[in-house]
């Protein structure tokens, strides 16, 4: 396939993915002062009504869509690029403008470097929607994402993520609390990431139907005589089970999350000993 030069700079969907690395390495670092401007450069940027945030979604549609049928495939590609005509360019190119000069400010103009590796998914999906290259280059382009576009995912449950970011978390959790982690604990990080930059909605949906299910199953456990017979064990469920039931009056944040995510561990501990 030919190699096409592409401006990152004018790519919303690379910009939003250097973002997110750099809010994933705020908080790995604890550095909660650029967390939090990272975190309302995400939310300013992206808004809901932004023409960024419009392009952005579009890019997802593509990037995201994985396993479809060739014909599913072109029809979401065509109303793909119908959709990204009616995107205000000159409002577009203004926000990304914004948007760079505050990550120059806030982060510097290393990040633009950043690896990122979807990066050739993005900039193929970025040329398809420039309207100055060839049309024989475009077509090439379309049939290389639409082929992208059937291939299946190894998970196509997980809500994808990127590679670094999410390897990021899971070795920092693996090497706090040991072990590895469960998918359970997989799909918890993964809303957590997401959480700072789509206003918690999944984070929140997650954690309540999660909780849910920790409490039931903790609640069967203490049902069952092998762990009435450990009074020490039965006195540490009850006391987690408190705490899940406190979750309800409280917004979701990191120590929740961390703190579910050791339950997680612990219900599939006293499960494995129970059953």
């Amino acid at each position: 396939m030919a190699k096409f030069k592409h401006n990152k700079k004018r790519n919303s969907a690379f910009l939003y993915e250097i973002l997110v690395q750099e809010l994933t390495k705020s908080i790995i670092e604890d550095d909660v002062e650029l967390k939090k401007k990272i975190t309302q450069l995400v939310k300013e940027s992206f808004a809901p009504g932004s023409m960024m945030y419009r392009e952005l979604k579009l890019f997802k549609t593509i990037s995201q869509t994985r396993g479809a049928g060739v014909l599913t495939a072109e029809k979401i590609m065509n109303e793909v690029k119908i959709r990204h005509k009616d995107i205000d360019k000159k409002q577009l190119v203004s926000e990304q403008n914004k948007l760079t000069r505050k990550i120059r400010k806030i982060l510097s103009d290393d990040v633009f470097s950043n690896f990122v590796p979807s990066y050739k998914d993005l900039a193929s999906i970025g040329q398809i929607f420039n309207q100055r290259i060839s049309v024989k280059s475009k077509i090439l382009l379309e049939n290389e994402v639409v082929k992208n576009m059937t291939l299946l995912t190894e998970d196509q449950e997980m809500v994808p993520m990127d590679n670094i970011i999410y390897k990021s978390f899971a070795k920092r959790f693996n090497n706090e609390y040991g072990g590895k982690l469960l998918p359970e604990q997989k799909v918890l990080l993964n809303k957590f990431v997401t959480s700072f930059y789509n206003n918690g909605l999944e984070l929140s949906a997650y954690l309540n139907d999660e909780i849910g299910r920790l409490k039931e199953d903790l609640s069967d456990a203490l049902k069952k005589d092998i762990l009435l017979s450990d009074s020490e064990m039965t006195e540490n469920a009850k006391n987690v089970v408190d705490l899940l039931e406190s979750y309800k009056s409280q917004p979701p944040c990191q120590k929740m999350v961390v703190e579910v995510i050791k339950i997680q561990e612990l219900v599939k501990e006293i499960n494995t000993h129970v059953n």
